[in-house]
């Protein structure tokens, strides 16, 4: 009977072994849904496996700066409701990274700042709530460029985090963190904010997908804000199928009082199936007008690669059966357009004033924007000083707020007017002009985010190639293509990335990471991260 006993246990631990060794390199929502419904791992499992490849990786890359430390237990109470019958949602036991600029009710929201780091919301972003409602499990917070003001995915709080193809290289940004974790392979999906670029830009830069929505159709409320104008959130996948899955859920939101803009959202895109888009479609036939003012065409070893990649997709279009139509408008560009248009500097003030003011935020937190940036807990890089300095003084009530809000409405005409007068479905143009840019550089250069960021307009990223490979880049720096639609067309451009994917595949998981990582059990296991003092920081604290 001992003996008998012995074997149980032995068959027992094999059993759990492998349970808790599932392998989530690259891992999909359907994928981790077949493994976990066909009994091949737990919801445990995953989730400790995916905070095992955190745990070997995350001191490189600097990420992730918290994780949820009862995230294990709540998969566990994921394997109960399974074994009950109950493991329902299109999201169920799905482990899911926010960029730290979401508030979370039982994580502080930071939004990578020093004096930020004890900001404790009392309530779940309705995002947030929309995920933990479809059955996801969030992970914990990613790194970000500090209160997503920037590009390069450096902050105060969580140092610098960096790009996974290639270490001397930033991984994009603002939502730099959640790029280079997804790259990663840290959680299935993540998610990002886009004022101007910060959604499309680690999406670039991390051979990823991503969609910046119609403004209005996903809920901001609960999010650091920059502009009301500008601001966006979405998802960041390594799938467009996952990326459709996530924008479902977060855009099921629907009308929130909380924000008004989305009162915009038409009944045709209430409670839309994004995944239901992906099905059919045919690249014969569609047009799509290239933004020729969004390259840079002089030659180096920075800007041939994108324009040489960008070429090989045009190719591919076209032998798809697609037209490819030259805008050469001198209206499309993004220097310009960013220099006389940009408004989130007359805007953020206010913005940040009232969510720093809320009853509901607890913790410990400045009250105004002019207290965090007088407090020295903050970081500022070159290229902010004049955005900060602006902010500080100007607000809506600017006698230049007007005029340039005209002036976003008369673009946004513009743009309306390229698709009509060339028949488009969509507009196509690399993400950023030049490779990423190194570490310590002084600014995120050459993106085109603006655009879009102005009219309000969709666009979904997709991965469009890499760079030729290096001693820095093995297998090359990833390039990204924005496909733009007009308003509300989000399931079309779903589909259309789905085409592209299929005529050219081309993301790669980053070679740094590509080893398998064995989850160990975190019962009773702390979780280590790295020590603030050790992470590296391109620029000191400072005061302006």
């Amino acid at each position: 009977m001992q003996f008998l006993s012995l074997i149980l246990a032995f068959q027992a631990s094999i059993v759990q072994a492998q349970l808790d060794s599932y392998d989530v390199r690259e891992a999909t929502i359907e994928g981790v849904h077949n493994a976990l419904y066909g009994g091949l791992t737990s919801c445990r499992g995953i989730v400790e496996s995916f905070i095992a490849r955190i745990e070997a990786y995350n001191p490189t890359l600097n990420a992730i700066i918290a994780l949820k430390s009862n995230a294990p237990t709540i998969a566990d109470e994921k394997d109960y409701a399974l074994a009950a019958g109950n493991g329902t949602g299109a999201l169920f036991c799905i482990p899911v990274l926010l960029k730290d600029n979401y508030d979370t009710k039982d994580m502080n929201t930071t939004g990578g700042c020093l004096d930020l780091a004890g900001s404790q919301p009392t309530a779940d972003a309705p995002v947030v709530s929309a995920f933990e409602n479809a059955g996801a499990i969030i992970l914990g917070k990613t790194n970000l460029h500090e209160l997503a003001l920037e590009g390069l995915s450096v902050s105060s709080l969580g140092g610098q985090t960096v790009n996974p193809y290639d270490h001397t290289r930033t991984p994009g940004g603002s939502s730099g963190g959640t790029g280079a974790a997804i790259a990663a392979s840290f959680a299935v999906f993540g998610t990002g904010t886009d004022t101007v670029n910060s959604l499309r830009s680690p999406a670039s830069a991390n051979s990823l997908f991503s969609v910046r929505p119609t403004r209005g159709l996903i809920s901001r409320t609960g999010i650091i804000p920059i502009s009301y104008t500008q601001d966006a959130v979405g998802p960041i996948a390594r799938n467009v199928n996952d990326l459709a899955v996530a924008l479902t859920v977060m855009a099921g939101v629907g009308y929130d009082p909380g924000d008004n803009v989305t009162a915009l959202i038409p009944s045709s895109s209430v409670g839309q199936d994004y995944s239901a888009a992906l099905l059919g479609g045919c690249l014969r036939g569609m047009r799509f007008g290239l933004i020729e003012g969004f390259f840079n065409r002089t030659a180096s070893n920075e800007t041939t690669p994108v324009n040489d990649v960008l070429g090989d997709m045009v190719n591919a279009l076209t032998a798809a059966g697609a037209t490819v139509v030259p805008i050469t408008e001198s209206t499309y560009n993004s220097s310009a357009i960013s220099t006389a248009f940009d408004v989130q500097k007359l805007e953020y003030r206010q913005e940040m004033d009232t969510y720093l003011a809320r009853p509901s935020l607890h913790g410990t937190h400045p009250s105004t924007l002019d207290q965090l940036y007088s407090s020295g807990k903050f970081l500022v890089i070159p290229s902010q000083y004049s955005f900060v300095n602006t902010s500080l003084v100007s607000s809506t009530n600017n006698v230049t707020y007007a005029p340039i809000k005209l002036g976003i409405q008369n673009l946004t005409t513009a743009l309306e007017n390229t698709f009509k007068t060339n028949s488009l479905d969509a507009l196509i143009y690399p993400e950023q002009a030049n490779l990423v840019v190194k570490i310590g550089s002084a600014s995120q250069s050459g993106r085109n985010g603006i655009l879009a960021a102005l009219a309000g307009f969709p666009v979904v990223t997709v991965p469009a190639g890499f760079s030729p490979n290096s001693t820095d880049a093995p297998i090359g720096v990833p390039i990204g293509m924005e496909i733009l639609g007009m308003p509300w067309t989000e399931g079309i451009l779903l589909n259309i990335a789905k085409m592209v994917t299929e005529v050219k595949r081309v993301r790669k998981m980053p070679s740094s990471t590509e080893a398998a990582v064995e989850a160990q059990s975190l019962q009773g296991v702390p979780i280590i991260l790295p020590d603030i003092a050790d992470i590296p920081k391109a620029y000191p604290v400072g005061v302006l």
